[in-house]
Order: C-alpha cells, then structure tokens, then sequence
C-alpha cells in the first residue's frame, strides 16, 4: 500500500507514470544498498574500472612497481578476468613470498580457473603466514573446494571461520548448507536458526553488515 501511494506522489509530482516507475526503483534500488545488500553495486564497477586504467599506465611506466601489478591482478579478479589476473599474479610468487595476502589472492584466483589442488596449496601458504589474513574469508574458500567432495572436512574450515568471527552469520548460513550436503536436516535447522538468534544480539552498525546473511538463512528457513 505504502507503495502505491509513494507512487501516485512520484506521478503528481512528475507528471509521468513511467518517470514515476523510475524514480521508484531507483529509491527501492538506494534502500535496499543501504539497508540489506542483496544488489549489486553501481558505482562500484566504474570506480573499479578506473583504477585498473590508473594502474595499468602506472605499470607502463615503471614496470618494476610490484604493488601495483598486484593491486591490478586484485581488481581482475574481482571483475572475473581470472586468467589475465593469473598471469600477472604468477612472476610475483618469489618477490611476494612472504605476503598472506598474495598468496589468499592467486588462492582465489586458481580456485575460479579450477586449478583445485594449486589453490588449496596456495590459500593454505597465506594461512600458514597469517591465520587471519582478511578476516579468514580463505576459510570459506577452502571450504567451497571441500563442499561436495569432503563435507565434513568442509565443516571444519567453516568451524575455523566461526572462530574468528564468533557472531559471523554468514558462517552459520554456509555450515547450514553443508549440514543439508550431509543428509543431517536438523542440524542444518538449528544452523538457521542460530542465524536470526546471532543476528537479533549484533548491535545495530554490525547489523547492517550482517542483514544479507540472515535475509537469506530466514529465506532458506521458509523453505525447509
């Protein structure tokens, strides 16, 4: 209802029904980035694509910037150009040794291309140097490549996951998946459960960031 009348305002005020349609998805379109997180981004694309055209000129000019190959090779991948983030994440393994986080990256990377065993072996290199390297997400990743084949060994690395971030609720959503994998429905019940318990104790700002989370356990709780 509240819709309809919102509406019929945009209509007055714009004289168009069609414009009014329009300045309606896009407040609906604003809300929902604000408040859940369910759809993509608009700006971010552009601002992303600006900056691979920033680092490229950057690298063209100094080849030997390795910091900007690697924050080029990160923005690939976040654009889905696995193979071309590949090739310049590969002649950096020597120089980066040391970084957790290169190593969680070409893990991505890899993981995507399907090179299974090098991405376990790389995520596994940026764990061993730092356990919380960005706040553990390697551990979900690890636990994507072991879903279907080792479940249970999947669940552990959900569990350490958990450890980090005790009110996680994604890590409760993912684990409930996997309980589901396993034929084990009431556990994978008191997963989704424990999300919206998790979610009703977060204060309001962590809210905020764990709202997509527990919209879609509440979803895959309707249907079980």
């Amino acid at each position: 209802m509240g819709k309809v009348l919102i509406f019929g305002l945009l209509w007055w005020l714009t004289g168009s029904p069609i414009l009014a349609a329009i300045v309606l998805l896009i407040i609906l379109y604003m809300l929902e980035r604000r408040y859940v997180g369910l759809t993509p981004s608009v700006v971010k694309p552009l601002r992303r694509f600006g900056a691979i055209k920033r680092l490229r000129q950057q690298i063209a000019m100094n080849p030997n910037d390795l910091p900007a190959k690697h924050e080029l090779a990160r923005l690939l991948i976040e654009r889905k150009r696995y193979a071309e983030a590949k090739s310049w994440l590969m002649p950096l393994q020597d120089a980066l040794e040391n970084s957790a986080e290169f190593w969680d990256d070409l893990g991505a990377c890899l993981h995507h291309l399907g090179e299974t065993e090098a991405a376990e072996a790389a995520t596994g290199n940026a764990l061993s140097i730092n356990p919380r390297v960005k706040y553990g997400t390697p551990y979900l990743r690890l636990a994507a490549i072991y879903a279907k084949k080792e479940p249970q060994k999947a669940i552990g690395y959900l569990q350490s996951f958990r450890g980090i971030h005790s009110s996680s609720i994604e890590a409760y959503y993912r684990l409930a998946g996997l309980y589901a994998l396993l034929g084990q429905h009431d556990e994978a019940k008191r997963m989704l459960a424990e999300c919206g318990t998790i979610y009703r104790s977060l204060p309001r700002y962590k809210k905020r960031q764990e709202r997509k989370w527990a919209l879609l356990a509440w979803l895959r709780g309707m249907r079980s």
